[in-house]
């Protein structure tokens, strides 16, 4: 009892001091905090408060988003980002967490966000005594001979503890008997291993079994205990006991070999005979998991593999072999059994944050954050982490393979609005395994696409004479964002025109740009006007843009032709002159006309329904010149009625009609007033007809007086002259009307003016008429002329 005393003194001084260098390695790595916690506490247990550690304030810490990250052994802890206290969301149990190791530490992390920070703490698990100790075996069989000395030793197969420290196994005791004593010795690991000694010799004769009861006590408070029974068997003299060819075994066994497959194989030799030298080869202080992965073969000395083994579980296995001869002797020997690693687990990919929408148009975007991890050790646990390299995305390793995964150009939406990464994490191992994690990434649309018209510019025609509200052409534009940055209203932009009142010809809708008129257009009014639409979008800012809109009228046959020349006055007709002696073509008169409508709407022709003398007069067809076909004979009536049609080419075509009053003469000297005809009774005739010729022989008097007068006027301007001009000479005075308009204001686009010119050789007093000279253009003038002397309208003016 003396001696167990003092290892527990001797125990106490090691925990002492394996304390203090603890805790001076816990102020060395400064950088690292380390909270505690016991273990099978409550849920919600408070375990430590962060906000200093952190350097936040409550009001920070919210807005940093706090997450807790356990790797490898999980820890479900709950973070408070309202107080920042850290407490347990479920009970802890240190012996799965950790096993035997002691102190149970277990690392994890805190992430925060923008900017994004990891806190780097550990959390110590406590060790509670929630365990007793507890012996493999039911029962312990000891087989001693009988001749085995006093003082001898019988070590006994140890209890199992999952406690550890001050809670784990501390001591033995035995049930009181008269022939052993219990010792208990401290192994190389810090264990206490108990052992009988044999106080008093043995007699198989007087006792040939002995039963005791030993019973393993931890250092809780209160204590727990467990007990087993030892049976010991008193055997024949055997003086021999089995030794091993080694002491210590090496061996390498792949983590992949087959369940049944050898590990080793141990040898032990016993130099008695007979049972004293048949040796049983079994496992001695072999733990759970030794006997639960492998089986010795008691007569070969086997060891078969029962179980797969897992390198990132447990790399090396310790195994005490113990060969016992049939007189109870044995002898003892280590195997070492070293897990080779190989690359049989595949990278493993945690998301810790992760956003599917960002917006277009913001580069360097955190998108996620990751960690990566591989249970595998050497090559087989290096990781390489990659992305496609098309996409406009990078990853930046951050802490203890930590990576974020950003953009690395803005993006833009209209270009492709959707992105599927995927993040690959390969090892370096042979072969190499792979594992991959996809993400869809939702790229946001924001307004920064204007408006864009289909067309440049656009061009409608439209039919004058139009029905009010018709729809006359569609304007279109398209944009290239999405949602309500993409509607598009339509509106009529502020005419530049001052004179253009836009708003009451056409309108336009706000929703698909189509545009009505108002009202009937008219083309004689305006053929074309141009206006502006603007198309702008729904988003904020919105944005916009315009495009020109030209409306031309296109013409329709909505006018008749207006006759200009000769003016039609009911009440008294416009009369042309003709002389008797006119040769076939010659120009009576020209009728002008014109229309407001354009193209072949304004294409007039000119036709001659009714003659008083058919055949006489032709008209021409796209002139309005009015000839004579032939020469005039004296049969052919005086004065002539003419009915000409004027029509255009429109479809339906209008038409105008113009009537012609020709009044055949025997000279241009002859006057003539026309006079409204009024019906006369017939006592008037024979006064008239006296007036006539009364009048008839005044002009022939005044036609030989004047042909006279010119004859003496050629002779004496041929005599003053020395020089014969040969051409036309003129009498010196008043000769007012050199110039005679014959055509007037007629159908040709200018009025032909003609000399008169009296020749001076024979005496005769003939005419040269129809030599055109110099236009004239302005019909204003010919029209003065005449008013001066309105009787002799049409008629050469004489002094």
């Amino acid at each position: 009892m003396e001696a167990g005393e003092e290892m527990e003194q001797i125990l106490k001084k090691r925990q002492v001091l394996l304390f203090f260098v603890l805790l001076g390695i816990a102020q060395a790595g400064s950088t690292i905090r380390r909270y505690s916690v016991e273990e099978e506490a409550e849920n919600g247990v408070f375990v430590a408060n962060l906000l200093k550690d952190l350097g936040l304030e409550v009001e920070e810490l919210a807005a940093r988003g706090p997450r807790v990250i356990s790797k490898g052994k999980k820890l479900n802890l709950e973070f408070n980002r309202q107080t920042g206290d850290l407490l347990l969301r479920e009970k802890l149990d240190r012996e799965e967490l950790c096993g035997p190791a002691e102190p149970c530490v277990v690392p994890f992390q805190v992430l925060l966000g923008n900017p994004l920070q990891i806190f780097q703490a550990e959390l110590q698990i406590r060790d509670i005594n929630d365990h007793s100790p507890v012996f493999l075996d039911k029962e312990i069989i000891l087989k001693i001979s009988e001749s085995t000395a006093s003082g001898t030793t019988f070590l006994i197969e140890r209890a199992q503890d999952l406690d550890v420290g001050s809670n784990g196994l501390q001591t033995y005791t035995i049930s009181p008997n008269f022939y052993f004593h219990l010792n208990l010795q401290n192994s190389p690991d810090g264990t206490v291993l108990p052992q009988l000694v044999l106080d008093k010799v043995l007699d198989r004769e007087e006792r040939s079994e002995i039963r005791l009861i030993l019973t393993a006590l931890d250092g809780g408070n209160p204590p727990r205990s467990g007990t087993v029974q030892i049976l010991i068997e008193v055997l024949d003299i055997n003086d021999n006991a089995p030794a091993f060819s080694k002491l210590r075994y090496e061996v390498q066994v792949p983590e992949n070999s087959p369940v049944g497959s050898q590990v080793a194989t141990v040898s032990a030799r016993d130099l008695d005979i007979g049972d004293h030298g048949n040796i049983a080869y079994a496992f001695s202080q072999a733990s759970e998991d030794i006997r639960k992965t492998f089986r010795m073969n008691a007569t070969s000395g086997e060891i078969l593999l029962v179980k797969t083994l897992d390198f990132e579980s447990i790399q090396a296995y310790t195994i005490c072999v113990q060969a016992t001869d049939g007189g109870g002797l044995s002898g003892s020997s280590v195997v070492i059994v070293q897990v080779m690693d190989l690359n049989d687990n595949p990278p493993e990919l945690t998301m810790s944050t992760f956003t599917n929408h960002i917006p277009e148009n913001a580069p360097e975007t955190v998108i996620a954050v990751f960690s990566v991890a591989d249970s595998d050790s050497g090559d087989n646990g290096k990781m390489v982490c990659s992305i496609q390299e098309d996409l406009p995305f990078i990853l930046k390793p951050s802490f203890e393979n930590f990576y974020t995964l950003m953009t690395n150009t803005a993006l833009d939406r209209e270009t492709r609005s959707q992105y599927n990464i995927t993040i690959m994490v390969s090892d370096l191992g042979t072969p190499r395994l792979t594992a991959q994690h996809t993400i869809i990434v939702q790229v946001s649309d924001i307004n920064d696409n204007a408006p864009a018209f289909t067309q440049t510019s656009y061009t409608i025609f439209v039919r004058e004479n139009n029905s009010p509200a018709l729809h006359i052409g569609t304007i279109s534009a398209t944009d290239s964002d999405s949602g309500s940055n993409a509607h598009i209203t339509y509106s009529l932009l502020p005419s530049q025109d001052p004179q253009l009142a836009l708003h009451s010809l056409v309108s336009i809708n706000a929703d698909n740009g189509q545009l009505f008129a108002l009202r009937a257009l008219d083309y004689e009014d305006q053929q074309t006007f141009k206006f502006h639409v603007g198309a702008t979008d729904g988003g904020s800012p919105a944005l916009s843009s315009q495009t020109l809109v030209s409306v031309v009228v296109l013409d329709d046959n909505d006018n008749a032709p207006f006759v200009l020349y000769p003016l039609q006055n009911s009440s008294a007709p416009y009369t042309e002159l003709l002389p008797r002696a006119a040769e076939p073509g010659y120009l009576v008169t020209k009728v002008v006309a014109v229309d407001r409508d354009s193209g072949q709407n304004a294409w007039l022709s000119f036709q001659l329904l009714k003659a008083t003398e058919p055949g006489l007069f032709s008209v021409w067809a796209h002139n309005g010149e009015v000839r004579t076909t032939r020469l005039l004979n004296e049969r052919d009536a005086p004065k002539h009625r003419l009915l000409l049609l004027v029509k255009d080419n429109g479809e339906p075509p209008r038409s105008a009609s113009v009537t012609l009053q020709v009044l055949v003469v025997d000279g241009f000297s002859q006057p003539y007033l026309p006079l409204p005809e009024v019906s006369r009774d017939p006592a008037q005739d024979e006064d008239m007809l006296t007036l006539y010729l009364v009048i008839a022989l005044a002009s022939v008097s005044s036609l030989f007086l004047l042909s006279v007068l010119l004859f003496v006027g050629v002779r004496l301007c041929r005599r003053a002259r020395a020089t014969s001009l040969g051409g036309c000479s003129m009498p010196e005075g008043h000769f007012p009307a050199h110039l005679v308009d014959v055509g007037g204001a007629g159908t040709l686009s200018q009025s032909y003016q003609y000399e008169v010119c009296l020749t001076g050789d024979t005496g005769t007093p003939d005419f040269k008429f129809l030599k055109p000279i110099i236009p004239n253009f302005l019909l204003q003038s010919s029209e003065t002329d005449n008013d001066t002397n309105p009787s002799y309208r049409n008629s050469f003016e004489f002094s």
